[in-house]
């Protein structure tokens, strides 16, 4: 068991499945920004097995957060280790908000989502 975190673009409108464009395993700085995000936007706190979808605005945001090593430090059960200084995770991240970005120029929804 542990903070499994994804992504997935799919196009609005159509029947085809969702594509996963991001995986994280215990990214919890990374959750620790969604879920202060996802309360901004719905009002609930519990995240857990829930989705938000993200626009381009929301991934400026995200990718501010990144570079200046502004994520939050978030700890839960299953998260792990505190993950705000791994290198690896925030490369990871960085790509996610390429891919998302672009996902969203060629008409894609993105949508991000945790389970734990």
């Amino acid at each position: 068991m542990g903070l499994d975190q994804y992504a997935y673009k799919h196009k609005p409108n159509q029947s085809e499945q969702a594509e996963e464009i991001a995986y994280w395993r215990k990214h919890n700085a990374l959750q620790g920004w969604m879920a202060n995000f996802f309360e901004l936007k719905t009002g609930e706190k519990d995240m857990n097995c829930r989705e938000i979808y993200l626009e381009m605005q929301d991934l400026e945001m995200l990718e501010i957060a990144v570079l200046n090593n502004n994520l939050p430090q978030t700890q839960g059960f299953f998260f792990g280790s505190d993950s705000r200084n791994n290198d690896y995770q925030k490369r990871q991240t960085m790509e996610f908000i390429m891919e998302a970005k672009l996902a969203l120029s060629e008409g894609y929804e993105v949508f991000y989502g945790a389970n734990w």
